[in-house]
């Protein structure tokens, strides 16, 4: 994993720690579905998403939401979208 994937990796799991903070960040399986590893209902996703936004200055449109289904997913997305909207 490069600095930049490494580096969103842990504004994710931070997001999620300032919703979830009962979660375990080394037990999380990149390739498992997110919501269900942390047991994140609908309104805790959205808070999710608002906070890598803030984060992140990414807005992550609800119709996207299906896609990011696992961290490596979601981490590949932002990737994607930061490095855009850097250069």
């Amino acid at each position: 994993m490069d600095d930049a994937r490494t580096a969103l990796r842990a504004e994710v799991l931070d997001a999620i720690l300032s919703i979830a903070p009962e979660v375990d960040p080394a037990a999380l399986d990149d390739a498992r579905p997110l919501r269900h590893q942390v047991d994140l209902d609908s309104m805790d996703w959205l808070n999710v998403m608002i906070a890598l936004d803030e984060r992140l200055g990414v807005k992550v449109p609800e119709s996207d939401y299906a896609r990011l289904d696992t961290l490596a997913q979601l981490v590949d997305y932002l990737n994607a979208r930061v490095r855009r909207s850097d250069g």
